[in-house]
């Protein structure tokens, strides 16, 4: 049975499930109503962005979200805030396999952190997890093979991770970036499937784990693209009008924060945060779905920005404060990041 289509609350797939005995397929379903309930109370700062206000957007990203912004910003950066042993806390980083992802495992696995890579692509992940434990000799590296596209995947490996591991800190750093609307097989446009609502399952069905551990912290990778688009819950799916895949993304990631926002006020006992990376040079640049989506949407962009662009290590410099530094837990939960610093406006 597919999940169907989550533009409406009335949709009767989910109503009949709602009175079915409780099952895995019943919990899917009800944290995506639940999903589309939290972003709908927040449908006040509903709209898009101005072409001015876009363009805005963009010079500000020339000056702060590029290597020489990066530079800028780490003058700032306490040396010491980083310098910490992890032996004993469990990391669980999702697209590890590559990027910035990769980067932030390497960095947990060198301070001793047991580290659970959560990749779609099995080979690339045990490629990776070698890397790592190589560079690192840290042994605690796993790998998980899941699919965030799919809700009942991640439900399933959630549940299953919950009762044979521990967890101490979250890190929701995959995600793409489809130029070409599709489907999964539950119904779900990919780009809002991967990166909401994989995101929202995986986060709150490892929420009672995480509660169960010593200073828990949550950490989603969001975009600054977010900047430029205020939440339209009329349209979650992608629906209406021309598809735009850097449009959903930037939606997608507006998302993410708003339901950080969320988080942090319903669990007090853990610190949940969302952060921007910058332009880094990934695979996936700028945080999409490869490099092939790299080369058809924005090829022209990424040529002229080479030698500006951030590296792999400078994008995960903020992820791993967010998720290791002590003082990055005494800042306020469910706040936006960029650089090390709180972003206190994040409606631009």
């Amino acid at each position: 049975m597919k999940l169907g289509t989550v533009n409406s609350l009335n949709t009767p797939s989910y109503l009949q499930l709602t009175t079915q005995p409780v099952t895995t397929q019943k919990h899917r379903a009800v944290f995506i109503l639940q999903l589309i309930t939290t972003l709908r109370e927040n449908s006040s700062i509903c709209g898009t962005m101005s072409f001015y206000r876009n363009a805005v957007w963009f010079v500000k990203g020339l000056q702060e979200y590029t290597k020489s912004g990066y530079e800028a910003a780490a003058k700032h950066f306490s040396a010491g805030d980083l310098e910490v042993n992890l032996s004993g806390r469990s990391f669980m980083v999702t697209g590890a396999n590559s990027g910035i992802g990769k980067a932030t495992a390497q960095e947990i696995a060198n301070r001793g952190g047991t580290v659970h890579m959560v990749c779609r692509n099995k080979d690339r992940a045990e490629a990776a997890r070698n890397e790592i434990v190589e560079q690192s000799k840290n042994q605690n590296v796993h790998v998980h093979i899941v699919d965030m596209s799919s809700a009942r995947q991640v439900w399933e490996f959630a549940q299953s991770f919950s009762q044979n591991n521990k967890i101490h800190v979250l890190i929701n750093n995959a995600g793409c970036m489809v130029n070409q609307r599709e489907l999964t097989d539950e119904g779900l446009e990919k780009n809002f499937a991967t990166n909401t609502v994989g995101t929202y399952i995986l986060t709150t069905a490892l929420i009672p784990a995480l509660k169960k551990a010593e200073g828990p912290r949550v950490v989603t990778v969001s975009s600054g693209g977010m900047l430029t688009q205020k939440l339209n819950v009329d349209d979650l799916q992608s629906e209406k009008g021309t598809f735009d895949g850097t449009m959903a993304y930037a939606q997608n990631k507006r998302q993410q924060v708003i339901l950080t926002e969320r988080w942090a006020s319903l669990h007090k006992e853990i610190h949940f945060s969302s952060m921007h990376p910058g332009w880094a040079d990934t695979p996936g640049f700028v945080y999409l779905c490869s490099s092939a989506a790299v080369q058809s949407s924005m090829p022209s962009f990424h040529a002229k920005m080479q030698g500006k662009l951030r590296t792999e290590a400078m994008g995960a410099d903020t992820v791993l404060w967010l998720a290791v530094s002590p003082a990055a837990a005494k800042q306020p939960s469910g706040l936006f990041f960029q650089g090390q610093k709180l972003l206190s406006e994040t409606s631009f």
